[in-house]
């Protein structure tokens, strides 16, 4: 493996951390441990007792503008009312958060710049860097908007979206970046095989994204009743046409990923490799996993491993598909 291909790895290995750091962090509830950005509760390093919070220092302004984005009265902000808000635990957890992007924009600059070599011979590569360079830009500044907006419905959604088209470009850069890269070896009868993953992947894609949705309705769900059980509000979920089409379309999922399988087993050279294993395993335990979520509640562990096997399963899909639908074939 070249330097080039190690440090490409390396940003796409880091964002997939991140994802299940992020995850980590929406499902305690420390999205907003940091109520200020880049700084945090007006420092670069957090505090970790309210003592240490200079009130002078803190953006008020800055607060009363999202608190009034979030339906919740400026007035009503002042720097006693921020301090009381103070959690060391959210607020490292989201530091740590940030933290964790850090190598990511280090590595993907140094794919970038190294990336240049690629210009006379392969130009998508050094055009794949750029693009990777401004996706993580953009994230940044939407991580930014998230923070400012009070978790502004939407911007979550969009924030996954963003992340999930990163690793796509990452997935791209690394695999073209070989000599020769890897491409699916198929039968004769094998041909439509790439048809029959690209439509899967495309339903786990909406699956995710409808899901996103339903997740940030739930939180929705949640800050309006207070600490009301679980039981007194989640009717109201289960009865949003969002909800009922996500659930349902879990299992046009399912039967895709094993329509996928089948034709792999079938039709590939060699049989279902550790692609479509990987697939099928995730995509099975995410059909697990979100039986708990729909039925026992949010409970942390399952929301952060629902969240980072979903990037997980986008990362090995993709590279699939590069290898499926690459025009070299044996």
């Amino acid at each position: 493996m070249s330097t080039f291909q190690k440090v490409a790895l390396a940003a796409l290995i880091f964002t997939l951390l991140l994802m299940f750091v992020g995850a980590v962090v929406r499902a305690t509830g420390a999205g907003m441990g940091c109520p200020d950005w880049p700084k945090c509760w007006g420092r670069y390093i957090p505090p970790t007792s309210v003592e240490q919070i200079d009130v002078e220092a803190l953006p008020i302004e800055r607060y009363k503008e999202k608190a009034e984005r979030y339906g919740r009265n400026p007035d009503e902000v002042t720097r006693e009312s921020v301090l009381e808000e103070f959690n060391p635990t959210h607020t490292w957890t989201e530091f740590i958060n940030r933290l964790c992007s850090l190598p990511i924009g280090v590595f993907t600059l140094l794919t970038l710049v190294m990336s240049l070599k690629f210009w006379k011979k392969k130009k998508l590569i050094p055009i794949a860097g750029v693009s990777a360079t401004f996706l993580v830009g953009l994230n940044a500044w939407m991580g930014a908007r998230i923070v400012y907006s009070g978790l502004q419905p939407g911007t979550i959604t969009t924030h996954m979206a963003l992340a999930m088209l990163l690793l796509a470009v990452q997935v791209s850069i690394v695999w073209m970046s070989r000599e020769q890269p890897w491409t699916l070896r198929v039968t004769q009868l094998g041909r439509k095989l790439k048809w029959f993953g690209l439509v899967a992947f495309v339903f786990i894609i909406s699956e995710g994204i409808m899901g996103s949705q339903v997740r940030e309705m739930t939180d929705a769900l949640k800050k309006s009743h207070g600490d009301a059980p679980r039981i007194e509000w989640s009717a109201e979920l289960e009865n949003t046409w969002m909800y009922l089409v996500h659930r349902s379309f879990s299992w046009a999922v399912l039967c895709a990923t094993l329509v996928f399988y089948w034709g792999s087993r079938n039709f590939r050279l060699g049989g279902a490799g550790w692609h479509e294993k990987t697939i099928l395993g995730i995509v099975s335990a995410q059909m697990f996993l979100g039986l708990i979520l729909s039925q026992f509640g949010i409970h942390q562990i399952v929301q952060v491993l629902h969240i980072g096997l979903s990037a997980v399963l986008v990362t090995v899909f993709f590279h699939w598909l590069l290898a499926a639908f690459a025009k070299r074939r044996v």
